[in-house]
């Protein structure tokens, strides 16, 4: 089984995994490797050990910034069916839309009152997201850290697996709960751990692989997206910056060549082993012959994916019914974990 939560909490508070990705459009390799696949062996690992999986489309951190309504629609549909062509069964795992869970944001605003200004205006995210405009940002991003807490807490989940761009926030998630915990003299909330693990946790641009790989990149041959299918799958791999070296035999002979780690980084991933593995394959070959086996486990791995997706867009009925039918399960479990929060608080429920 998994490790408690923390050390110095005293209540044991069963093991249960929650994480979610938002539903702004553009899904890419760096989705899925950095993402969906580990959300696909937490489900599996689940099943084995005995502890739920919860798996969200934030559409309500979506909306920080200003989207299109229909695209909205679309692209949270799009995400659960990239959820579902990736490998996440709605019979093993709960999968749901977290605007259709109102205890979600009903969460949120007790951790803003928790909360506080200070530790919202630490968050890196917020700093790199408001820049100089932030009095022109919307209270919805200064605020986001509080939500995600609450879309974790809501399901008392003892374990979020993320990027590292996004530790910083479960990180606060455990202060928000040391703090509600404190006020209100009752280990309610367990402390959260983040999990960063996985040989590609950060994707990089295949144009540059000193930038992280990304929907918003102006050239679309700096990202694979999910939506590519083989032809433009292989052509990308194919055109990927390199350098005119060998591939080293060790991983040390990686440094400072950040677009040949960054390849190297891809295959060991969806190849399901490490890099120094792929270098004992491949050391001392040029990328000549390294970017071909790449790009057809590229799309060995990748092409059914994109497929599937197809082929669920197709039906956006079936797909409303299934995260539907998610949300109904999300909410047996956030209900009495919101009301006993209520009660807590000090608030009367009819």
């Amino acid at each position: 089984m998994m490790s408690d939560a923390t050390e110095t909490q005293t209540t044991k508070f069963q093991d249960r995994v929650f994480s979610g990705i938002q539903p702004s459009g553009g899904l890419t390799l760096g989705n899925y490797l950095g993402a969906m696949r580990r959300f696909v062996d937490w489900q599996d690992r689940g099943l084995k050990e005995g502890f739920e999986t919860i798996f969200c489309m934030v559409d309500l951190h979506a909306i920080t910034v200003w989207q299109d309504p229909a695209a909205l629609r679309r692209q949270t549909r799009e995400l659960a069916a990239a959820y579902i062509a990736s490998g996440l069964d709605p019979e093993k795992s709960i999968l749901f839309n977290q605007s259709q869970v109102p205890e979600h944001a009903q969460l949120a605003w007790i951790f803003n009152c928790v909360a506080r200004m200070g530790w919202m205006q630490r968050m890196t995210q917020w700093k790199d997201k408001a820049g100089k405009n932030s009095q022109n940002a919307s209270l919805g991003l200064f605020a986001y850290p509080a939500l995600m807490a609450a879309d974790i807490l809501i399901y008392h989940a003892t374990h979020v697996p993320v990027g590292e761009d996004q530790k910083q926030h479960v990180e606060l998630t455990r202060d928000i709960a040391a703090k509600f915990n404190h006020d209100y003299g009752q280990d309610f909330f367990p402390l959260t751990e983040p999990v960063i693990e996985g040989t590609a946790t950060r994707v990089m641009s295949l144009r540059d692989g000193t930038k992280k790989m990304s929907k918003s990149d102006p050239s679309d041959m700096a990202r694979i997206n999910l939506t590519d299918d083989a032809d433009a799958i292989a052509n990308k791999i194919r055109k990927a910056r390199t350098d005119p070296e060998a591939l080293p035999s060790e991983a040390e002979g990686l440094e400072g060549r950040a677009e040949a780690r960054n390849l190297v980084t891809i295959y060991a991933a969806l190849a399901g082993t490490d890099v120094d593995s792929v270098l004992r394959d491949f050391g001392g070959r040029q990328f000549s012959e390294f970017k071909p086996a790449l790009g057809e486990l590229a799309v060995e791995k990748l092409a059914p994916i994109s497929t599937r997706m197809a082929q669920l867009m197709e039906t956006p009925n079936e797909i409303d019914r299934i995260i539907g039918r998610g949300a109904e399960k999300a909410r047996e479990i956030a209900e009495p974990i919101l009301k006993d929060t209520y009660e807590l608080v000090g608030m009367i429920r009819s």
